[in-house]
């Protein structure tokens, strides 16, 4: 199939031009940089033509940590679960998913891997593991009864049943044998990524060394500095910035960071080293006002208010129940210009996944994975694989 996608603002990694696009193939095949109305295929190419109206054309988003959406949590383990909260983020933009597992049993855990080897495609090529080697200190809304530390024997099962389908897996490395673990899910093309933790700089150095590259949500559920016999002593927080090669994500639903300090998360770091996530919950895309935080049978109950899902106590936030459109919008509150807010929502969490030659960009030979959304970030369109959505 050819299709012309005309009179469009085409957001790119490092501007917005108006200009057209040619889809051919379910990939990007053609890139002109100049407005054109809808009218005859340019260069004589044929095909059909899409007159975008002069709305803004940008690589479908890439959604790095989710647990659910549309009433659905990832780990309530059926097939139908998986495919009503992709099809939620993906009606918000979202082409590329990697669905979040929380703290749970082993059995639980087993169960999420089982389904997701049912339904895997490109819309959710891998899966991200948060937990259970979690810091009892900063569980936030994790369960403190699956807490734990590294366990070789139930880890190396996980990683030979999921056979290359975790891409990523969160956990504190502080945990005794939290090296040993960074070493294993390096040695299987698994990103380790620092979370719900309360180490030190020393300590995250340390792990950074043994393939602990990446920070789960910047901020949250993170140690900062403190002071122990009068001396001052950093935390995670600081070590994502001090460890410059270091790449970070932060929740930006404008209640988990302030607009304020997110703009200052991107200033320091900058777009191509922090991507913009949700957390969300199963709640995200719904008009809820209680939800569950993990499996229904087994989860923790949480209520909605104020834009955010909480804690019954109100002691801790629970997860965001933002999906990709918010992010974008907050981002733009915070100050950052669309094109870094689009690529710290696309083409940044592609490269931490290790996609970025496939996904994430305007780029001819790309995948044809786009988002088409009004100056609002309103959702008009979506693009997978050369389909409309």
């Amino acid at each position: 199939m050819v299709e012309w996608l005309c009179n469009a603002k085409l957001v790119l990694p490092d501007r917005v031009i108006p200009g057209c696009v040619l889809i051919e193939d379910g990939r990007i095949a053609s890139i002109l940089d100049t407005p054109r109305p809808c009218g005859p295929p340019p260069s004589g190419r044929g095909g059909l033509m899409a007159d975008l109206g002069g709305l803004y054309l940008a690589p479908g988003f890439v959604e790095v940590h989710s647990h659910g959406a549309g009433g659905a949590d990832f780990m309530d383990g059926t097939p139908e679960a998986f495919r009503t909260a992709a099809g939620t983020h993906l009606r918000h933009g979202v082409t590329t998913l990697f669905p979040t597992s929380v703290a749970a049993s082993f059995e639980s855990i087993m169960r999420f891997l089982r389904v997701f080897k049912e339904i895997k495609s490109s819309l959710m090529p891998g899966v991200h593991l948060e937990g259970p080697y979690l810091s009892m200190e900063m569980r936030g809304a994790i369960d403190p009864r699956y807490i734990k530390n590294p366990d070789p024997k139930e880890y190396e099962a996980l990683l030979d049943f999921a056979a290359g389908d975790i891409k990523r897996w969160t956990a504190a490395p502080e945990l005794p044998g939290a090296m040993e673990f960074g070493d294993a899910l390096r040695g299987r093309g698994v990103l380790a990524s620092i979370g719900h933790t309360n180490a030190s700089y020393r300590e995250i150095a340390r792990a950074f060394r043994h393939g602990f590259t990446h920070f789960t949500h910047l901020y949250s559920a993170m140690s900062t500095i403190t002071r122990r016999g009068g001396f001052r002593v950093t935390g995670a927080i600081e070590s994502a910035y001090i460890l410059e090669e270091a790449t970070a994500e932060v929740i930006a639903d404008g209640r988990h960071l302030p607009p304020e300090l997110l703009g200052w998360v991107y200033r320091a770091k900058g777009a191509g080293r922090v991507c913009l996530t949700g957390d969300s919950m199963r709640c995200a895309g719904t008009a809820a006002g209680t939800s569950i935080l993990g499996p229904l049978g087994d989860g923790l109950p949480v209520v909605i208010e104020d834009g955010v899902a909480k804690l019954p106590d109100r002691s801790a936030f629970a997860g965001s129940i933002a999906t990709a459109d918010r992010l974008l919008r907050t981002a733009l509150e915070a100050g950052i210009p669309l094109h870094d807010a689009v690529r710290m929502m696309s083409l940044t969490p592609a490269r931490i996944m290790g996609m970025d030659d496939e996904i994430g960009s305007i780029e001819i030979g790309k995948r044809a994975d786009l988002a088409v959304f009004d100056q609002d970030i309103q959702i008009e369109r979506v693009m997978k694989g050369g389909e409309w959505v």
